[in-house]
């Protein structure tokens, strides 16, 4: 079972290419360790600056360094990255276009009991309604150390959220990797030959899930008990919530009899959000959206919480098989 979290991830990306490119710098909100950024800081000293628990001077100094040809990655937790500096990272980041990587760690219902003031449930709207700001939810570390990869090389701002703790496997580090590409996972007796080959018939799938972040293994499990049933369902791994790679969705869209969207994030503004929006004007159709709810959270670990509010794979097989046709 694998114990590395995205957030180590992240760091190990960082700093095998800090060997080679002084110009990357990490800022912190006293949050080095939480972000698992500790290493980076005692390797690379002089490309590290701690703001201590100050999130909007955290991103408009990144945004200035980054103003002087930085490469900035600016972590805190995203319930406050999100939120307490919404205007800097308007304004200084997304307006001014800098080359600036926001970090959110521990998103969603990552710190659980904590409550509601550390739940980052609306992050995805605040960051995607920025002009200029692309959003990103990756689901493994794979998958993360890719998406780090990409950044690396272009200079647009973007907003990265990761959860707190370690996500299943799902892929290795030869993955396939394309930015702004959506990645389709199929059941194991589903090639995409066999996939491509079916959809001239038009419905070939039962249903499709896109998801993405940690829930993206639960949607997988999913898919795997649903085929031993005989329902046949794809997933869809959007970790590009914006840009929103909108012709996976429509090919999922045409080849399904209905879609299923499941995120970590309140029901309005994230991921269901967009995709409804994409197929109420291009590909009118039942899209079956859950998410945690508009309101109070129950107390409890992610898992928990995720089982609660039918997230998790039991949750989403029962929802694929309560909205079968017929």
């Amino acid at each position: 079972m694998n114990t590395i979290t995205n957030r180590q991830a992240i760091c190990d990306v960082l700093l095998a290419a800090a060997e080679k490119d002084r110009d990357i710098v990490v800022t912190c909100s006293d949050s080095r360790g939480s972000a698992s950024l500790a290493p980076f800081a005692e390797k690379f000293p002089h490309q590290f600056v701690e703001l201590g628990i100050a999130e909007q001077n955290l991103v408009t100094v990144s945004a200035g360094m980054a103003a002087m040809g930085k490469k900035v990655f600016a972590a805190s937790p995203a319930s406050f990255l999100s939120t307490r500096s919404y205007e800097q990272a308007k304004v200084d980041v997304a307006y001014s276009h800098t080359n600036v990587t926001l970090i959110g760690i521990s998103g969603g219902v990552s710190y659980g009991a904590l409550g509601m003031t550390h739940h980052s449930c609306q992050d995805i709207a605040a960051m995607a309604a920025l002009p200029g700001m692309r959003v990103y939810l990756p689901s493994d570390r794979f998958q993360t150390a890719k998406l780090i990869e990409a950044l690396l090389l272009d200079e647009d701002p973007a907003y990265v959220r990761v959860s707190r703790s370690a996500t299943e496997d799902l892929y290795d580090a030869h993955m396939d990797f394309a930015l702004n590409r959506a990645n389709v996972i199929l059941p194991d007796d589903v090639s995409e030959t066999d996939a491509a080959a079916n959809t001239d018939s038009g419905k070939c799938f039962d249903a499709s899930i896109l998801t993405c972040g940690e829930l993206v293994p639960y949607a997988v499990k999913a898919m795997k008990t649903l085929a031993q049933e005989g329902i046949r369902v794809k997933v869809l791994d959007m970790y590009c919530v914006k840009p929103l790679d909108e012709a996976a969705v429509l090919e999922a869209a045409a080849h399904s009899e209905f879609l299923i969207t499941v995120e970590e994030h309140a029901p309005q503004g994230g991921l269901g959000a967009a995709v409804c929006q994409l197929i109420c004007e291009k590909h009118p159709m039942k899209v079956v959206q859950r998410s945690l709810p508009d309101g109070h959270i129950i107390p409890g670990n992610n898992k928990e919480i995720f089982a609660y509010y039918g997230l998790d794979d039991a949750g989403l097989a029962k929802t694929v098989r309560e909205n079968l046709p017929g």
